[in-house]
């Protein structure tokens, strides 16, 4: 017999290999097993993001707020498939959600940083990028946020030294 464990595993490693349509029965499975857990849940709403289908994931993501509202990823997650709708003032809510549980997410502060930056608002970005990246110094996405504000900003000094950590860490990548 499979364990809630295992299945959860199973399934985020099949997410992982991008094979969210056979993690999504294993995820369900688990959640036969085990109704209350927020983060089988959560995996299973990731999965269903995926695959595309926002309406499941939405849904998932909600039921697991609903047993910990705690969870920023699932804050997170939201916000995501609200900015590929182009919902963005929801996707800004589900960011600051995310932040107002967990202001240690630099997922999140990065993710509300592309936010600003997309609006234009690129002062508010560098915030964010730099604080998800004070959080994570190494965190590539941030980075290259960070390198393209500053350049939008006119603040070169600062572009390149962002795009020697970006070779820096590709170098440490290769070896």
């Amino acid at each position: 017999m499979e364990t809630v464990i295992s299945l959860n595993n199973s399934g985020i490693a099949l997410t992982e290999a991008r094979r969210p349509n056979d993690a999504i029965p294993l995820f369900r499975q688990a959640l036969i097993l085990e109704p209350d857990n927020p983060l089988l849940w959560l995996n299973l709403g990731i999965a269903q993001q995926k695959t595309g289908d926002y309406e499941e994931a939405l849904g998932s993501f909600h039921h697991a707020l609903s047993i910990d509202e705690t969870l920023d990823e699932a804050w997170v997650s939201m916000g995501l498939i609200h900015y590929e709708c182009e919902q963005f003032d929801l996707a800004e809510s589900c960011y600051r959600s995310a932040l107002n549980q967990n202001p240690n997410s630099p997922r999140a502060w990065n993710n509300l940083g592309v936010f600003y930056f997309i609006r234009g608002d690129y002062e508010d970005a560098r915030d964010c990028f730099e604080a998800a990246v004070a959080l994570v110094p190494l965190y590539e996405e941030a980075l290259f946020n960070l390198r393209d504000v500053c350049r939008e900003l006119q603040d070169y000094r600062a572009a390149a030294e962002f795009e020697r950590s970006l070779s820096e860490l590709s170098r440490r990548v290769r070896l």
